[in-house]
């Protein structure tokens, strides 16, 4: 998950959830909460790919959100991890033909990962 991606769910999830009202409601909601301006929040909301996130306003919606990038990064490979150890387990008790196909899962998931 890119910097973005993640500052853009924290926005739409956590900042500016949908009980606020319409998508309009909710983007002049977080630009409040972050003392942004409503476009640098509306390109953020919908994941401009021109724009990039600096430390500080990740570090702004890190504290507004409640939820830190680094963490999510870090549950991300966990499950990621919990998912190879499961392949890793079925290509113990199976036949060859389940071995290859756990490890070529496992492969698949470690190249997703970034590993």
């Amino acid at each position: 998950m890119s910097t973005v991606e993640f500052c853009q769910i924290a926005l739409r999830k956590h900042i500016a959830p949908r009980s606020i009202g319409s998508v309009k409601e909710r983007i002049t909601y977080a630009a409040r909460q972050l003392g942004w301006s409503a476009t640098r929040t509306k390109d953020v909301w919908y994941a401009d790919p021109r724009i990039s996130i600096n430390g500080d306003e990740l570090h702004e919606i890190e504290q507004e959100a409640g939820v830190y990038y680094g963490r999510e990064e870090a549950r991300e490979l966990d499950r990621e991890i919990e998912n190879a150890t499961a392949l890793l387990v079925a290509m113990q008790a199976g036949s060859p033909r389940t071995l290859a196909h756990a490890l070529i899962q496992a492969a698949r998931i470690l190249a997703g990962a970034g590993a």
